[in-house]
C-alpha cells in the first residue's frame, strides 16, 4: 500500500463562544491554516497511480473556496471550529468521492498545533 497526499492552505476567522470567560480563543480572531488530505491504496497497475491527483486537487481547490478568507462559525458543520471540527468537516465532505481517504490533518502551523483524523469516531 502507499499512501499520498494533497495539501491546501486557507485563511479564516473564527471564535469559540463556548470557551472560558478569559481565554482569549474566545473572542473573535484568525489563523492560516493547512489541511492535508492522505489517500492510501495500491497503485493500478495500468496507470501506475493510487488516484488522479488532478481530481484531487481539483476537489481540495473546491473546499479550499468555501473555507478561504471566511467566518467559520457561519459554515454548516462549523458552529464550534475547532481543529478537530474542521478536519471532520473536510473528511467528510471529500470521503463520498474519495473512498480511499485515509486520514485528514489540519494544522495552524503559526501556533506549532495540528489535529489528524481517520474517520473513526
Amino acid at each position: 500500500m502507499i499512501e499520498l497526499y494533497q495539501e491546501f492552505g486557507f485563511d479564516a476567522a473564527h471564535h469559540f463562544p463556548h470557551a472560558a470567560d478569559g481565554n482569549r480563543q474566545r473572542g473573535l480572531h484568525g489563523h492560516s491554516f493547512t489541511a492535508r488530505v492522505v489517500l492510501r491504496g495500491a497503485p493500478d497497475p495500468k496507470t501506475g497511480f493510487v488516484a488522479d491527483l488532478a481530481d484531487v486537487e481539483a476537489r481540495c481547490a473546491a473546499l479550499r473556496q468555501e473555507l478561504d478568507h471566511r467566518y467559520l462559525n457561519d459554515i454548516a458543520g462549523l458552529e464550534s471550529p475547532s481543529l478537530e471540527h474542521i478536519a471532520r468537516w473536510i473528511w467528510q465532505r471529500l470521503k463520498p468521492d474519495l473512498p480511499i481517504l485515509a486520514r485528514v490533518e489540519v494544522r495552524r502551523d503559526s501556533q506549532r498545533h495540528g489535529c489528524v483524523y481517520d474517520g473513526t469516531t
